[in-house]
């Protein structure tokens, strides 16, 4: 496989779009996220879409530039930051996010509210971080 730039860049632009989306759903209170099935089905869509994109991301820089290959969500975060594609401050933030990913795709029926709304919050910062630094590699990797 051969690093697609175009195919990077498209991805951070389908990222940013549901981090902004993401933004305007994390500006409701606690009660009327939990309150409310529309927003907070927006927002476990969404938080997959980020964590799947992400992922995505990650794993095309990995296969396509440096010819390696991850056997999980948390070994393409481990691998990125092994070849400084991001730094370990935010794979050390990211940790998790795979599993995350997998209850809300597979153990949805018991997925608590308020850790979607905490994710919401909290976790956006990480995956806009995750631009910046998966930008600033490309960059150098021209």
């Amino acid at each position: 496989m051969v690093l697609k730039e175009r195919i990077i860049k498209e991805r951070v632009k389908e990222l940013k779009e549901v981090i902004e989306n993401l933004k305007e759903i994390s500006q409701l209170s606690q009660d009327e996220f939990v309150s409310s099935y529309k927003h907070y089905w927006l927002a476990e869509r969404g938080l997959q879409l980020a964590a799947e994109i992400l992922f995505d991301i990650g794993n095309h820089i990995l296969a396509g530039y440096y010819k390696i290959s991850a056997k999980d969500y948390e070994d393409i975060l481990d691998k990125l930051k092994e070849v400084k594609v991001i730094s370990p401050n935010l794979r050390n933030r990211l940790l998790g996010l795979g599993g995350f990913r997998n209850i809300l795709v597979h153990e949805y029926l018991i997925i608590d509210r308020n850790k979607i709304y905490d994710e919401l919050k909290t976790g956006l910062i990480d995956f806009e971080d995750f631009i910046k630094e998966t930008i600033s590699w490309l960059k150098k990797a021209k």
